[in-house]
């Protein structure tokens, strides 16, 4: 969710030239002399147990005396402020292995002044002792790096390109992570910029990787910590459909290799360009209820490669890692993205049709008993996350607030059927998709406005949807049944004195049309 996707085309030429360097010692050597400051990282872990990391940032080639360094705030994907300088201690910096003076202004930034074209050198502790996909772990059995925990940069040189060196590795571990390794280099990385580094978490440990598979010549990796007892080829089998299904709605691959990253039993995942960590535990995968789950939850990070961190709502980049990005639009981002895991496992062949109904059922049940549907509008519930949480405010206020992964995909159904009815069944939200997909993503090379949403959705219905765009803006009341009976459906709703149940029931006769919205959209 957070690559400034501006200038892609321009990185991926940097990251060439790069990759052209010659390395000597400690230091790039460029053969055009390049003025460009260098930054390279060490990561240690002398003594795991204790849950802390040791960091070094060795600097070499400013030109400025004084220069601030900050640790980030928090990480794009997950829209709360982490505040990751508080795990940070004994900061410190050496100039020819002499310390000199740092300048603490504030809880997450450091002034140091130093000598022009004088290397260098920071050193700081990072402690790591909460299990959770947005923090960095670290214990005696594995490493998890959250790099926006562990790295600070400068806002003036984001773009600057970085290295990243893991020492003291245990004999038989093995790393897993997004980026590019340094060639000829053992336990070494490399980022065009702080954007792609905070794109790429780093798992360490005695991991297991799982037979790769490849989907229209482009390798998937799966590869994890303490995965559990599971059937894993036929684990794989399904990941395999699910995402095949998934680049059979967009039709383009825009990454070299993806890999799952599997950080071990818990809660959450987060996604990221090239690759996704998940939380997992195989133990229970023999039954296809908890398979099913699992497919969804996977179909939903994979997805998000495209819808959030390609398909991106215009303020999510360039990221702010200081103060955070607020916007209307998670909706889309996240809410979206439920409906289409839900779409993905239907049409990967892994969910029957009830099961793929009891999924949006479960979703539209727990967005209509919320108490805040009559509050918080969904544009509201994605601004004010920050704030709320993703799941709607906690303790006293937790009526007035809802959650955009229950009433998004709710919306994202009615804003779909509108869409089919309008094109006699030509076009669906998957044209939406694809449209903002080359048109903003490829074409435009940034993000869209609440605006462009929905001039797109318009665009391919062929005209005004303002009556779905008022369950976007307002608390409104959703009409489902009103486009439902497109497709020859209807949500019937039973209910007792403290809990509404609604459920998909098919009409007793349906027309030519009806039935082939619905084949269409059930994929039969």
């Amino acid at each position: 969710m957070k690559h400034l996707l501006s200038h892609f085309k321009k990185k991926r030429v940097f990251i060439f030239l790069i990759l052209s360097f010659v390395f000597f010692g400690n230091q790039y050597v460029v053969a055009s002399q390049s003025q460009l400051p260098v930054l390279q990282y060490t990561v240690s872990m002398p003594n795991p147990e204790n849950h802390y990391y040791h960091v070094e940032l060795h600097c070499s080639g400013w030109q400025e005396e004084n220069i601030d360094f900050k640790m980030p705030n928090w990480m794009p994907g997950y829209y709360q402020m982490m505040n990751y300088s508080k795990m940070v201690e004994n900061f410190t910096t050496k100039v020819n292995n002499k310390e000199t003076a740092v300048n603490k202004l504030n809880e997450n930034t450091w002034q140091l002044k130093v000598t022009k074209n004088k290397p260098f050198t920071l050193s700081y502790d990072v402690k790591a002792e909460k299990q959770f996909v947005a923090n960095s772990f670290l214990d005696a059995t594995h490493a998890y790096i959250i790099p926006n925990s562990l790295f600070v940069y400068i806002n003036e040189h984001i773009n600057t390109s970085v290295s990243v060196k893991i020492e003291g590795i245990k004999k038989g571990f093995k790393i897993a992570t997004g980026l590019e390794p340094v060639v000829g280099k053992s336990n070494e990385f490399f980022a065009s910029d702080f954007d792609i580094l905070y794109d790429s978490p780093i798992l360490i440990g005695d991991l297991e990787e799982l037979p790769s598979f490849k989907v229209n010549g482009i390798e998937h990796r799966f590869i994890g910590y303490k995965m559990g007892d599971f059937d894993r080829v036929k684990f794989m089998d399904n990941l395999k459909k699910v995402v095949e299904s998934a680049v059979a709605i967009i039709g383009d691959i825009p990454y070299k290799q993806y890999t799952f990253i599997a950080i071990g039993p818990g809660r959450g995942g987060i996604e990221h360009l090239n690759n996704t960590t998940v939380s997992f535990d195989g133990n229970g995968l023999d039954k296809p209820d908890v398979m099913n789950t699992m497919m969804s939850f996977l179909a939903h990070e994979y997805f998000h490669h495209y819808n959030v961190k390609r398909i991106r709502p215009f303020e999510l980049g360039p990221f702010d890692y200081d103060k955070g990005n607020k916007t209307n639009l998670l909706w889309v981002s996240e809410g979206l993205s439920v409906y289409y895991e839900y779409l993905i496992v239907k049409r990967a062949g892994l969910v029957n049709e009830q099961t793929f109904f009891n999924n949006l059922e479960s979703s539209i049940n727990t967005f209509e008993n919320s108490p805040g549907r009559l509050y918080q509008s969904l544009t509201q519930a994605s601004f004010e996350t920050w704030s709320d949480g993703p799941f709607g405010k906690q303790g006293e206020n937790a009526n007035k607030s809802i959650s955009y992964y229950d009433k998004g995909p709710a919306v994202g159904l009615v804003l779909d059927f509108a869409i089919r009815q309008a094109t006699q069944n030509q076009k669906s939200l998957d044209d939406v998709m694809r449209f903002l997909y080359w048109q903003y993503y490829k074409k435009l090379q940034r993000g869209f406005t609440d605006a462009e949403f929905q001039q797109a959705c318009e665009t391919i219905a062929g005209h005004s949807l303002n009556n779905v765009f008022e369950y976007v803006y307002t608390t409104k009341p959703v009409d489902y049944n009103s486009h439902l009976i497109f497709a020859g459906l209807q949500l019937k709703e039973q209910s007792d004195s403290n809990t509404r149940k609604f459920s998909f029931q098919l009409l007793e006769s349906i027309t030519e049309s009806q039935q082939k919205i619905l084949h269409s959209w059930l994929d039969k």
